[in-house]
């Protein structure tokens, strides 16, 4: 299967569960196709909603633990409905969505002693980035780096996100790194 059309059948679940669970708030059925032998192995991925070009959520799993279709399918219903930092997206919204579904690798240890190994470790537009400190997490997909294009600017607001100081450092810090193949479009009718 080409990856064009992984790309196709992964929005297409996205899309299937995200109408359903903002026209019923049920988790839906997974398609007849989803029990194709490449989408009942497990896989992680993230799936993020935009609306005119601005996130409108995003939800994912940054490690395996499910099959690819059932985590592509939860992952747009949670983004649709429970991402705490928006409100429940509409039925009337649906059109004016824009869906994209990202497979992640798994993640890699990123040993760093300090800030500035960790800075020339990082490969912008490549790395997703995890941050993990005393029961605290954050991470950034690798398309974050679009916006933020230099190390230092992606690393603070990561530790922003992470609710710590943007210059912070500690020895205790645990970083991963992870890369991701994505494919977006449209929510289709």
């Amino acid at each position: 299967m080409s990856r064009r059309e992984r790309g196709a059948t992964l929005l297409a679940i996205a899309g299937g569960a995200l109408r359903e669970a903002v026209a019923a708030g049920a988790a839906p059925a997974l398609p007849a196709y989803a029990n194709q032998e490449w989408l009942t192995e497990h896989g992680a991925s993230f799936v993020t909603l935009e609306k005119a070009g601005l996130l409108r959520g995003c939800i994912g799993s940054l490690y395996a633990w499910r099959s690819l279709a059932e985590d592509v399918g939860a992952n747009a219903r949670a983004a649709a409905l429970d991402d705490p930092r928006f409100q429940r997206v509409t039925a009337d919204e649906l059109p004016d969505l824009e869906l994209e579904v990202s497979l992640l690798t798994a993640p890699e240890p990123l040993v760093a002693p300090d800030r500035g190994t960790l800075l020339d470790a990082l490969r912008p537009s490549l790395d997703g980035l995890i941050l993990e400190y005393r029961g605290r997490k954050a991470t950034f997909l690798p398309q974050v780096w679009d916006n933020l294009r230099e190390p230092e600017a992606f690393l603070r607001e990561l530790l922003l996100k992470a609710e710590l100081r943007g210059d912070f450092w500690s020895d205790e810090i645990a970083w991963q790194r992870y890369e991701v193949e994505n494919w977006r479009g449209a929510v289709e009718p």
